[in-house]
């Protein structure tokens, strides 16, 4: 009998809209791929209320919450009081996302960095790992992780990665993690996944950033966590691991620095 090989979507949006029409179907789907949880993320405070009930819903659903950078100068500044009472729910398991975003919004850098400055105070108080989104902020994104770092420790994963190899080399030096999409698997992105092979093999995790970036072969349509495993597959051949062996490791590393999760399921 072939044994079933179990992985983690760490990074999804099960609240967007495009799945308001076969969520459970999705999540389904999802957990027959192999893919036995999802941490569905809230993007925006106010939208808690919706994205925790999805989790309350489906067993396989942990989530996070936080206010994304590119939303940062329109919605209320968050407050690390708001993040810890939100915390106290059994199934949130992470702070954000937060983070830098200059491609698209660069002109809110001061306010994005406030928020995010808020939301490392939310992990240090919770214990819980911050989710960082990075976008054409290397600098001030590897500045700040780590000032904030020497003011107290906390832990982090950087999802979605795709920013350079020194932010890379930052993030790792201060013990995070990174998270692979489906945007290493892209054919052109040799470089991105030459700075996934040359971090350590207990510092990675892998989503789907779902509905967005979708891996081959389904480039260019809706991603679902599903799809993890295509992602995850690439990861193997790009680490030189056995794929049984890379998503073992995967599911070792999520349990580490996501804790909560794990425990949670381990009591359920």
């Amino acid at each position: 009998m072939t044994e079933r090989i179990e992985i983690t979507d760490s990074h999804c949006h099960l609240d967007f809209p495009d799945f308001d029409e076969e969520r459970a179907e999705v999540i389904g789907r999802a957990v027959a791929a192999g893919v036995t949880r999802m941490v569905t993320i809230c993007t925006k405070l106010r939208l808690e209320p919706r994205v925790r009930a999805i989790a309350e819903a489906h067993d396989p659903v942990f989530y996070a919450a936080g206010t994304h950078p590119m939303s940062a100068a329109d919605e209320p500044m968050a407050s690390a009081d708001a993040l810890e009472a939100m915390a106290r729910h059994p199934k949130f398991v992470g702070i954000g996302e937060s983070g830098l975003d200059y491609h698209y919004t660069g002109e809110s850098a001061d306010v994005q960095q406030q928020s995010l400055r808020v939301h490392i105070e939310a992990a240090r108080r919770t214990g819980l790992p911050l989710i960082i989104h990075a976008r054409d902020a290397d600098d001030d994104m590897a500045r700040i992780l780590t000032e904030e770092y020497r003011n107290g420790a906390y832990s982090c994963v950087m999802h979605c990665f795709s920013s350079g190899a020194g932010l890379a080399r930052a993030a790792l030096d201060l013990g995070f993690y990174l998270s692979m999409s489906g945007i290493a698997a892209f054919p052109k992105s040799r470089e991105l996944r030459d700075i996934f092979a040359a971090a350590p093999r207990d510092r990675i995790l892998v989503e789907t950033d779902a509905p967005y970036l979708a891996p081959p072969p389904y480039r260019g349509k809706r991603n679902e966590p599903a799809y993890t495993v295509h992602t995850a597959k690439v990861g193997a051949e790009t680490m030189g691991m056995d794929w049984p062996d890379f998503a073992a490791r995967t599911q070792a590393n999520f349990d580490r620095l996501f804790s909560k999760a794990a425990a949670w399921q381990a009591a359920a």
